[in-house]
Formats: C-alpha cells, structure tokens, sequence
C-alpha cells in the first residue's frame, strides 16, 4: 500500500517540510523523528511511503523545520487519514492549515454544543469505491438545520441542485465527501453550497471563482484525496447570550446554604427557557486553608487542580444510616439555605461533617470501584500532593507548609510514603480522595446535562496561587516565592491591588514546554467548553510587589526593562538613589498626615537627619513592619498614623529592580507624591518623559514577545473557547496580540478602553468580544446609578439620549433599556450577571442594589457571600420577567 502527500508551501532558504504521525514511518509522533518531504518545486514538497501488509487509521501533520528547528507546525488538530480495503494507493493533496479567521467556531463550545450536529444514528461510515475522489472542506460556522453541499460539472445535469452531493457531517466541523471517480464527467469544475437540511432549500454558495480539480484520471484502487479546504464565504456572524452567576450564589429548595453544582443544571433550565447559551462562573477550585469565612475568596486557591468540596450535594453520594442524624442535619440544612446570605463556616464545618460521616459508610467501597481506579489513575500526579497537602494542613493546623517540620519541603518519595496503605494517615487522605471523586462525578454531570440542552458552561482561570498551596509546596521552582502578585492603581483601587500571589517563574515553566499550565487547563476542559483567563495582562507582565509590602503601589512590572543609571542621566534626570529611591521625608509634610499626631510619630517612628530631613525608623520602614505594629488597632489614632507612615514608604520616585541590581522602574504613583511636586520644573519635564516613556512605549515589543510565548501553546492546549479578562493599564500590544490570537475581549461600558471616553460606545465594540454590564469586582448597574449623579446624569443625557433630570433610582425601565443596548451591540458573547437581568423588572429584583455586590477589589478581607434572593424553582416560574429576557435577547438577534 502507498500513499502520496503532497502539499504547496513556500518556504525561504535553510527551512523544509516535514511529516510527523501517529505510525512507525512517520516517527510514532515524535516531532524529533518526523519525516522529511522532498521539494518538487513551484512550492510543492511531496513525501511517498510504502506500507507493507495491512495498516489502520492515522492522525499526522506538517511542521517546517529551519537549519534542524521547528520553525512553524500547523494549527488545530491533527489531519486524520482513513483507509479503504477498496484501496492501495492514495495520493493526499493537503493545505497547510494556518489559523482560520473563524478559529472560535472550532471550539467545543461551538462545535459540540452550540452548532454541534444531531447524528441520528451516530457516526456515518463514509462509502468505499474502487476509484474514489474524497473531498474534505472545513466549515465550521454552518446552523444545525443547515449541510453543506457539493454541485458542479460532474453530474449528468452540470450545476444541478437536485443532483448535489450532501456532504458527511460526522468530523464536524469537517465535512467530507468520497465520490465514484468512475462515475464523475471530467474536467470537474465545482463549488460548495449550503442547503436546508430538511427541504434542500438553498441558503447560500460560496464565493469567488468556480473550483478546478486540477489532477490526473484516477485509476483503478486509488483514492484522490483534497484536504484541508476552507468554505469560501461569510456566513450571518452568531450572536449569543449569557448569565454571569458564582456557583455559591446559587440558591436552590435542595441545597445546604451555598449553590452547589447541581444548581447549575436549574440555571441551565432557566437559560433554556430564556433563549441563552452562556453560563459564567467564578473558579471552582478548593480554597481550603484555615476552615473560616477568609476561604470564601475564590481566587485563593489551595489548588488548581481540585475542586470545592463546598460545592458537593451531599445526599446525592449518599444518606446517612442514623435516622435521627439525618434528620437533624436536614434540620440544619434548612435553617441555612433561608439565610439572606451565606454563613460560610457554619456551612463548610456542616458539610465536613458530613462528608466524613458518609466517607465512613461507603468510602472503602467507592475506592474499590472501576470508576474510582480510572479517576485515580488519569489525577495521580496532582491527587497524591493535594491529599497530603489537606492532611498536613489539618494536622499542623496550618496551610504554612513552612511550619510542618519534616514536610515543609515537599519530597516526591516521602509524600509517596505518606499515601501508602498503612500509613498512620492513609485513610485520611484516601477521605480526600473520596471527596475529589465525587466532586468529579456531579461536574461531569452538569457538563453533560448542559450539552444536552446546548448549554456552554463558561469558567475562570484565576491568574495567581496562593502562596501556601498545594501547588507552590510541590513545585515551588515554578513560582518567586520572595515577591507577591497585584494589580497598579486602576478604577478598582487608587493604591493598587495586592493579590499575595507569588509571582510565575516562567523561565523555569518554559523549559518543559509549560507543562503546569497545560496540564490546568486540560483539567479545566474536562468540565467546561469555555473561559475567561483572569487578568489576562498578566502573561504579558504582572505587577510584582515586593514581599515587605502591603499595598500595590511599590511594585514594578515583570518582566520588563528597567533603567540603569546612565540611561536616567540620559533623559537628562541626575539620579541619586538616597533622594530618588528612599522615602522622600520632610518636616513640612508631617502637619497634613499626621495633624495633632505629628510629634508623636517624629518621635516614635522616625529619625530626624538634620535640616528638616527624616528617615522612617528601623522598625517601621517597611509597610509590612508597619501593618504588623499597628495589627488589631482600630482606634482612629492608631488609623491616622498607620495610613500616614504607608503614604510615607510610597514617597519614592523609583523602585530598584529586586534582580537586576542597580537597575530602576519608575514608580507608578510618583506624580502624587510629595516627592515629586518638589522637583524643579527641569526635572519634572525630564522625569515625565521617561516615566511616560517607560509605561507607554519602552516594554511594548517585549511584552509582545513575552505573551507570544506564553499564550499560543497554553490555549492550543484545548479546544475551549477563550475570553480574557482585558481591563486595568492596558499596554498598547495587549489588543494586536489578543486580535491574533482571536482571544475575546471583555467590553465593559463603564470601563472604556478609550482613554479620551467617559463611556464605551457599545456599537462599536469588536465582534470577538464579550460585552457586559458589571462584573463580580464592580457593583450593578443600579447601585452604580447611585454612586455619582453629575456621571449618572451625562448617562442619562449623552448615552440613553434622554431629556432632562435623571431619575435618583435605576428604574426598570432604565435597566432593560442598557440591556437592550448589549444586547443589539457587535459582541460575539452578551454575558449578564443575574442581578442586571433581575434589574428589568420591578416585581423580581432585590430592594437594596447594594446587597446585590459580590466584591470590593479593593478590600483583601472581603467576604464573598452573596446567594441570589429567590430560588431557582421560583425563578423559574416568573413568566413575566422570563418573557422579558426572552424579549431582550431577541431584540438583539441573539441565538
């Protein structure tokens, strides 16, 4: 048997085409053993291979090495080749597949759910014929009541649509087709065309020029096949609608006082209902570390492999044999799910309880289980270290792993010991087993739930880690442990954010190919067929905070490019490290932090140099020292002079780089401080210029480089459909990168990434983006209406365009009329939180918008408690305002 490749790529001196599959001729996948193809000129590269004896199907793909490395290798997945037993020779003219401009359409979200095609019968074979032609064209965007396909010349009567050939759907989003080679009138000109499924009704054809099947007359056991074609003309551009909702806030008649996962199949039932197709949430993950409210904060995750035992509906793995226990557990159960919010310890220890009563019953069992093994066996490299982690943590009551003596530097063999059977805590890390496995089962079964009703559940990876996770303590190489992660000072927060995250290692993370990241984001897909990559800024440049801070705004860029001193004398600033990077202290700016208190902090806490020039004392010159002094004073002195000895740390211009010594960053708060307003008007002009020089223009090609790559193996690593969250200081490479990539925006109407506009203009917004109202860090629409009126009014004015006074409160009418506004704008994606949709309607919404807000950024302490006011059942049978949202997607021509 013999097959022929041929494929056209023009390549420039030093590169050549290569083959590499799933067989022994083609290196068994290895990219370092893969085949190289002989150039025939005018483009072409041909490779012939001669099997011997019978072979099954095979995936390969092309790659392009230059002077013996991988210079390019094809987008998507792999081309799948298919033999006939009716033949043995194939000639295979492939297209080199580049990224497609409808890449999102390839996603899972849109090709197994969205668009996803109904089999009736499963897959259908392809037919076999002695002399065949196989056609194979990607068309991804086609609707469910739509085929593709194919008419031309070849036919008795030539173009004639009763006589089209319907292509096989069966790899959508490929379509193929395999003709009777001996049955076709040569030469062939043709085109694809789009017909009703059912009617045969023509939708559209393609565009351009008819196609030419430009080869020889096919013999007799050869099969011609022409791949990797591409549908040739606009499609109408989908449209869709989503509720943005956390799975805590949830709030159903059968869970425990915090949604559950089980909840989301009644939000499936309710998007259903009201004509959406997005669920988005908040991670997922266990955030487990010290069993108070403090675990309530999403982003602080334990790990990023398991998921939130809160999030477990308990009766579903099982009922508890004491009758009497049930019963007062149920008892429990419904004094907490009528709480108006969530009461996140009582909850937690309650299901603990639970968890460990039931464990007792049926955990030998369950670990004995076909389905058990799998599982274990497909999560071992993360299971292992996380159980162990759950155990130590409980064991030294800590999540510190660096106070857990003999375990506070994780050893692969020893933890290996720890989880053996026989182990004094075996069977406690096989209870945290049993609790993965289930969480397991009821995700996979809402994902299963929500493909069947054409539902995509959308989720969220968090940027960072905590630092005492169960990934830092296994792969602490992969992470700056000596520095913490934040965000500068944006609308969130005037001082920045301090997140506490170590920040990534990534020179370390690229040498195995990112194998961490790859491996959580396949995690991820195993339950979602869409994300949103958290403060996506962050794998262009994160802002690393030093670890002796505790606000945001001493930290600097990394990676960038920071100035050595003689580029600062350049732009014609004389640098001195004691003026322009030490605290800039003096006595005439005491008065106005410090007022009546002032004496007492120059005695206290500062150090006087003479001249009016201070120092901050020893104890008290970093913010960390400060806030561990002043830890649990909340009297209004202790306040004052906390707030103003951390307004002293910040009065620096410039921040020394913590491993390139002698190198600087300007600091990003600079033009407020004392520090500066003291430079003569000569140094200001020449500080401006390198400060603006740095933030705007300096980094922008090598941050460029940095998410080039970082991004393109990480989201090639699934086929989820991928949002980034694109808001704060955006640097100017961020939107050619992610336009690129075809990584959707996040368009927030409040948030103009304009700089020059007060509001975003909605008409306006790119068509591979995600448009929405609020988000869980911002409050909604209503409580926004409140917070500045001379702003609310120019709303009402300038954006609603309508007349005189804007009314105090955001009436319903105001809420369906933005909505609305979403609703008809470009976006791909028109995602909601459910407190906006509940805003339309008068009857429906909550009372108070403020108890509406999941979070404020700028409060590390924030307790994440908010439960939807109503349960789902109810919401459910709101035929009114569920009209209402059926009636605003529609008004938008959402699908």
């Amino acid at each position: 048997m013999k097959i022929i490749f041929k494929i056209e790529y023009r390549t420039r001196w030093g590169q050549e085409l290569y083959v590499v599959g799933e067989n022994s001729l083609l290196g068994n996948s290895d990219e370092n053993k893969a085949v190289p193809m002989r150039y025939e000129g005018d483009g072409i590269w041909s490779l012939v291979l001669d099997f011997q004896g019978s072979f099954s199907q095979f995936k390969y793909y092309y790659i392009v090495k230059e002077y013996g490395y991988i210079h390019d290798k094809e987008w998507g997945d792999p081309h799948t080749f298919i033999p006939s037993e009716l033949n043995n020779t194939y000639y295979i003219y492939d297209v080199w597949q580049h990224m497609p401009a409808d890449k999102s359409f390839y996603s899972s979200a849109f090709s197994k759910i969205i668009l996803a095609r109904q089999a009736e019968n499963g897959q259908m074979p392809l037919p076999s014929y002695r002399s065949a032609l196989t056609l194979q064209l990607f068309a991804p965007t086609v609707r469910q009541d739509e085929v593709v396909a194919l008419a031309g010349t070849m036919t008795p009567h030539a173009w004639s649509i009763d006589e089209a050939f319907i292509m096989n759907d069966s790899h959508f989003p490929l379509w193929e087709i395999v003709l009777d080679a001996l049955s076709l009138k040569y030469p062939i000109e043709y085109k694809f065309l789009i017909l009703k499924k059912d009617t045969h009704e023509v939708v559209t054809w393609e565009e351009g020029n008819n196609r030419m099947l430009k080869i020889p007359e096919i013999g007799k056991g050869e099969n011609v096949i022409l791949g990797g074609l591409h549908w040739n003309a606009p499609l109408p551009m989908w449209r869709g609608a989503g509720v943005a909702i956390p799975v805590f806030s949830l709030r159903s008649e059968k869970s425990w006082g915090i949604g559950e996962f089980f909840d989301l199949k009644k939000m499936v039932d309710w998007a259903v209902l009201t004509g959406q197709r997005f669920i988005q949430v908040l991670p997922v993950h266990d955030t487990t570390m010290t069993h108070t409210w403090f675990d309530s904060y999403p982003y602080r995750a334990n790990s990023v492999f398991a998921l939130h035992p809160a999030y477990l509906h308990l009766p579903a793995i099982g009922k508890l044999k004491d009758k009497e226990s049930m019963a007062e557990y149920e008892r429990l159960v419904a004094e907490l799910n009528s709480l108006p919010e969530i009461d996140y310890e009582r909850v937690t220890l309650l299901k603990w309880e639970y968890l460990r009563t039931i464990y007792a019953q049926l955990g030998k069992k369950t670990l004995t289980t076909s389905g058990f093994k799998t599982f274990f066996a497909a999560n071992k490299g993360w299971l292992e270290p996380y159980a162990a982690y759950c155990c130590l943590r409980d064991v030294y009551r800590t999540p510190d792993f660096r106070k857990w003596k003999t375990y506070s530097v994780f050893n692969r063999t020893d933890i290996d010991e720890f989880c053996t059977p026989g182990n004094l805590y075996y069977d406690e890390v096989c209870f945290h087993y049993f609790v993965q496995y289930h969480l397991h089962l009821q995700l996979l079964e809402v994902r299963d739930y929500a493909h069947s009703k054409g539902v995509v559940l959308k989720g969220d990876i968090p940027i960072g880690v905590s630092r005492d996770s169960a990934d830092a303590w296994s792969h602490p190489e992969l992470f700056h442990m000596d520095s913490q992660a934040g965000a500068p000072p944006d609308d969130f927060s005037v001082e920045g954010q301090n997140w506490g995250f170590p920040t990534y290692n990534w020179d370390i993370m690229a040498q195995d190919g990112y194998t961490w990241w790859k491996a959580r984001f396949r995690k991820m897909s195993e339950y979602f067929d869409a994300y949103r990559i958290d403060h996506i800024l962050g794998f262009f440049r994160i802002w690393e905070i030093p670890e002796n801070a505790v606000q945001g705004l001493l930290g600097h860029f990394n990676p960038a490019l920071p100035f050595s001193i003689e580029e600062l004398q350049s732009y014609g600033f004389y640098f001195d490290e004691n003026r322009h990077a030490r605290p800039y202290i003096r006595e005439y700016m005491l008065q106005n932090l410090f007022g009546e208190y002032t004496g007492e902090v120059i005695h206290d806490y500062l150090l006087e140099c003479g001249y009016g020039v201070y120092v901050l004392n020893l104890d008290f010159n970093t913010q960390r020292k400060i806030e561990d002094y002043f830890y649990g004073k909340n009297d209004e002195k202790s306040l004052k002079i906390k707030s103003g000895l951390f307004t002293l740390t910040d009065e620096v211009l410039f921040v020394e780089d913590p491993r390139q010594k002698r190198e600087f960053h300007p600091c990003i708060s600079a033009r407020q401080t004392y520090s500066y307003k003291s430079l003569t008007d000569y140094e200001r002009w020449c500080y401006d210029r390198l400060y603006i020089d740095f933030f705007y223009r300096r980094q922008d090609e090598f941050w460029q480089s940095e998410a080039m790559k970082k991004l393109p193996p990480l989201i090639s690593s699934t086929g989820m459909l991928v949002c980034g969250e694109d808001l704060g200081m955006i640097p100017h490479c961020v939107p050619d990168v992610m336009n690129t990539l075809q990584i959707l925006s996040l368009e927030i109407q409040r948030m103009p990434k304009d700089p020059d506009r007060e509001f975003g203009n909605v008409w306006q917004y790119p068509y591979l983006s995600v448009c929405t109202t609020s988000t869980h860090d911002m409050s909604g629409i209503r409580a926004w209406w409140e917070e500045d009126r001379e702003k609310t009014q120019r709303y009402y004015n300038y954006v609603l365009q309508e007349p005189g006074e804007a009314p105090y409160y955001c009436e319903p009418w105001i809420c369906e009329k933005i909505l609305a506004m979403h609703m008809q704008s470009p976006s791909m994606l028109a995602i909601i939180p459910l407190q906006d949709w509940m805003s339309v309607n008068g009857n429906i919404r909550r009372e108070n918008p403020a108890s509406e807000r999941i979070n404020v950024p700028s409060n590390p302490r924030n307790y994440w408690r908010y439960r939807m006011h109503i349960t789902l059942e109810d919401l459910l049978k709101e035929t009114d305002f569920n009209k209402q949202i059926i009636n605003l997607v529609r008004s938008g021509n959402r699908e």
